[in-house]
């Protein structure tokens, strides 16, 4: 995959076309907002701390909200960003890309307020986004003839379907909320497991040889990166599927051993000097480690399923979206790509929200108050991106080249 494209802002000072000028501008701050307000409103539902106006469960609305809500304007902002790349066409912008924004805006409303609206009404407003994103990545890629990224677009189906059967299990029509979850965080890992697998080692080449020549480059793809991936898709269905039998436990494992030996390939020890890249492999790292975390506990039975689940959750999608946001923001906005101490600050919160919230339940009577330390650190980290990156995408790219 080639590096995200860099294009210039609108040459127009309306801070509001600045703003439209680029997807990431948009999709990223408001994924972050949604991800830093959005959790501990789920927090509260779940402990009955307070009722929210809608017809969704507890948990399937916590569930819902971060992978089709915060991971589809992530995945908006990203793809928005790298097509015109892709495919050598402009970017969307401009009102095509406010009114994509205001449907997952209406999307989020619905799905809160479903409570006051017809269950099929609030149904349809929340599911237009994916419908129409998906017909405009298809549009894209089709007339840039770009088909080497075509099964992007049948991981925004498979989005849009996880999203639809939470929908029928609001409605009372089917009991298919928790499967329809999991194809949504299968496929956010399973885009994580191919793009952040491109990223990662293509921009530890390019570091390692500006600052240290010397060392031993990230192992090229090959025999071993294609059954990694592979392994990664049959234990990631499966775990649909069958995610309580046994016999997921094994084909979990093995992708977890083959996606960990893929990552000490890529040499992401030689970059811990530079925090934006070296997150990138911590990132990546979670989906092995979650792989391993969820088929052992099947084996063993340790903890809950909800622990290690929160190894591909919070640790893969958290670090890894966060790790993207930065370094596209900072890359798109002619800022250098480098971290400062907050922009560091927001990977240990993320960081650390990941380990205590795996850790909980091995902490007796203190589980709460990790399961509420947990949820700060989460919250900080995304608020910290709102604050620190919101005049990054509301202003024009500097002039100088990142």
């Amino acid at each position: 995959m080639p590096p995200i494209p860099r294009y210039r802002a609108q040459a127009s000072q309306n801070p509001v076309a600045i703003f439209l000028s680029a997807g990431f501008r948009p999709f990223f701050l408001f994924a972050a907002l949604w991800a830093a307000v959005g959790l501990p409103l789920s927090i509260a539902y779940l402990e009955a701390a307070a009722e929210l106006p809608t017809r969704f469960a507890p948990s399937l609305w916590h569930a819902h909200e971060m992978a089709f809500g915060f991971g589809g304007a992530v995945v908006a902002g990203f793809l928005l960003t790298a097509i015109p790349n892709w495919t050598g066409r402009l970017p969307l912008q401009g009102a095509p890309l406010a009114g994509l924004v205001a449907l997952w805006l209406l999307g989020r409303i619905a799905v809160l307020t479903s409570n006051s609206a017809p269950a099929l009404v609030s149904a349809a407003l929340d599911l237009a986004f994916p419908a129409v994103f998906i017909f405009v990545v298809a549009r894209e890629i089709a007339t840039g003839r770009n088909w080497r990224n075509l099964p992007m677009v049948a991981a925004l189906a498979l989005l849009f379907f996880g999203n639809l059967l939470t929908h029928l299990e609001a409605m009372d029509l089917a009991a298919t909320g928790a499967i329809g979850a999991r194809v949504g965080v299968a496929t956010l890992i399973m885009l994580i497991a191919i793009i952040g697998g491109r990223i990662a080692p293509s921009f530890t080449r390019n570091w390692l040889a500006k600052n240290s020549p010397a060392e031993v480059e990230p192992a090229p793809f090959g025999a071993l990166d294609r059954f990694a991936l592979a392994a990664t898709l049959v234990a990631l269905v499966a775990w649909v599927a069958f995610p309580d039998a046994g016999l997921t436990a094994a084909p979990l494992i093995i992708a977890g051993a083959a996606l960990f030996l893929r990552l000490i390939r890529w040499r992401g020890v030689s970059t811990r000097a530079e925090p934006m890249l070296f997150v990138l492999h911590l990132g990546y790292g979670w989906v092995p480690l979650g792989f391993l975390l969820i088929g052992g506990n099947e084996l063993w039975g340790v903890a809950g399923p909800a622990a290690p689940l929160h190894a591909l959750t919070v640790g893969a999608i958290g670090t890894m979206t966060l790790a993207v946001m930065t370094r596209a923001t900072r890359g798109h906005t002619g800022r250098p790509l480098l971290a400062d101490r907050w922009t560091a600050a927001i990977y240990v919160a993320i960081t650390l929200a990941a380990i205590l919230r795996i850790g909980a339940p091995f902490m007796g009577e203190h589980y709460f108050a990790a399961l509420a330390v947990a949820g700060g650190m989460w919250s900080l980290a995304y608020g910290l991106f709102v604050v620190l990156y919101f005049g990054m995408v509301t202003t024009r790219r500097l002039h100088q080249t990142a």
